[in-house]
C-alpha cells in the first residue's frame, strides 16, 4: 500500500481519536455576570459539581463569574460560535435576539415573588425556549430568576413625578429602558460592578435593583428613599451553545438538562423564600421606605404595554399564563 494511503489513514484515525475524546470528556466553560457570592454563581458551581459526579469525572465545568468572559452580549456571541459552552444569563439579553422574551418584563406581571416563580414554570414560558436555537444560536435549558425590581434613590421620591429627569441606573436592556423612558426619567445603563460607587458619588441619582443586592451589597447606605414597588420581574435562563449541544450524546444532553434544571429550580425557590426577608431587612435600616403599587407609576405601565404588544408576539400568552397561576 502507498505511503499516501497510510498517511491518510493515520490522519483519519487521529481525527477520530480527537472526536472520541471530545465526546468522552469535556471541561465545559460557563459564564455569567454575577459575582462569586451571588445565588446564580453558586448554582452554576453546584451544577458543575453535580455534572462531574454524575459523569464519574468525565465532564467538569469551570465557572467564570463577574463578567470575566465579557458582558452578556459578548458571552452570547461566544455561545453562538461555540467559544463558550454554557451561561446563566438574564432573559433581558436574550430578548435582544428573541424579542418575544421581553414579555417577561411587563410591569406588574407578577403580583409577588412567589407568583413570579409560578409564571416561569408555566407551559407558556417553557414553550418560548424553543425559539432560541434558531433566533439566538443557543439551547434554553430552563429558567431561574432574581428578585423583583425596586427603586433606591439618593433623594426623596414621593410620586412618580419625582423620577422625572432623574439619572437612574438600569440594567442595559430595552424592556427596562422603555419603562423608565415612559416615566420621563433619565435611565442610565450601567454594569453591576460600577453601581455602588456611582450611587455613592452621585454619578447616578437612583438605581433599579432587586432586594438581594440592595441588602447584601449595601446600596441602601447611599440612599435616602427605598421605593418598594415590585414593579418588574427579572428572569434568568440557563443556556448551552447550540454548536456544542449538537455534538453531545443523547445521554449527556439528558444529564446536563436534568442537572441544570435542578439548580435553576433551586434558584427560583431560593428567591421565593429569601426576597421577602431581604426587603424586611432593608425596611429596618431606617431609610425612608415607601410601599407602592401600579397606580404610583401612572400611565407608564400602559405605555410600556402598548409598545411591547407590537414587539413581542407572546405578551398576551404570558399575561394569560400569569393570570392562570395567580
Amino acid at each position: 500500500m502507498s505511503k499516501a494511503f497510510f498517511k491518510g489513514l493515520t490522519t483519519s484515525l487521529a481525527a477520530l481519536a480527537l472526536s472520541a475524546t471530545a465526546t468522552l470528556a469535556n471541561d465545559f466553560r460557563l459564564g455569567l455576570i454575577t459575582p462569586p457570592p451571588h445565588i446564580w454563581t453558586k448554582a452554576a458551581e453546584n451544577f458543575g459539581a453535580a455534572l462531574k459526579d454524575a459523569s464519574g469525572g468525565k465532564h467538569s465545568v469551570t465557572v467564570f463569574p463577574s463578567r470575566q468572559l465579557g458582558n452578556e452580549a459578548q458571552m452570547l456571541q461566544q455561545l453562538q460560535t461555540g467559544a463558550l459552552d454554557m451561561a446563566f444569563m438574564t432573559v433581558a439579553e436574550v430578548s435582544n435576539r428573541a424579542p418575544d422574551f421581553g414579555a417577561f418584563y411587563a410591569p406588574f406581571l407578577a403580583k409577588d415573588i412567589a407568583h413570579a416563580g409560578r409564571i416561569l414554570r408555566t407551559d407558556a414560558a417553557t414553550d418560548m425556549l424553543g425559539q432560541l436555537p434558531a433566533k439566538a444560536g443557543v439551547v434554553g435549558i430552563g429558567y431561574g430568576m432574581a428578585g423583583l425590581r425596586q427603586i433606591v434613590s439618593r433623594g426623596e421620591v414621593n410620586s412618580a413625578a419625582d423620577l422625572k429627569g432623574m439619572k437612574l441606573r438600569i440594567t442595559p436592556f430595552e424592556p427596562i429602558l422603555d419603562f423608565y423612558n415612559a416615566l420621563d426619567a433619565a435611565p442610565t445603563p450601567m454594569p453591576l460592578p460600577a453601581v455602588y460607587d456611582a450611587l455613592a458619588n452621585g454619578q447616578v441619582d437612583a438605581i433599579d435593583m432587586d432586594a438581594e443586592l440592595i441588602w447584601l451589597l449595601k446600596y441602601y447606605e447611599h440612599a435616602d428613599t427605598v421605593v418598594a414597588s415590585n414593579h418588574m420581574m427579572f428572569p434568568m435562563v440557563g443556556l448551552v451553545s447550540a454548536r456544542v449541544w449538537k455534538d453531545l450524546s443523547e445521554e449527556d444532553r439528558a444529564s446536563i438538562t436534568s442537572l441544570m434544571q435542578e439548580q435553576l429550580e433551586g434558584v427560583i425557590d431560593t428567591y421565593v423564600a429569601k426576597d421577602p426577608e431581604w426587603m424586611k431587612q432593608v425596611e429596618g435600616t431606617g431609610k425612608t421606605y415607601k410601599t407602592v403599587g401600579p397606580d404610583f407609576f401612572g400611565d407608564a405601565a400602559a405605555a410600556w404595554e402598548a409598545k411591547w404588544s407590537e414587539k413581542s408576539t407572546k405578551l398576551g400568552a404570558i399575561r394569560e399564563a400569569a393570570a392562570s397561576v395567580e
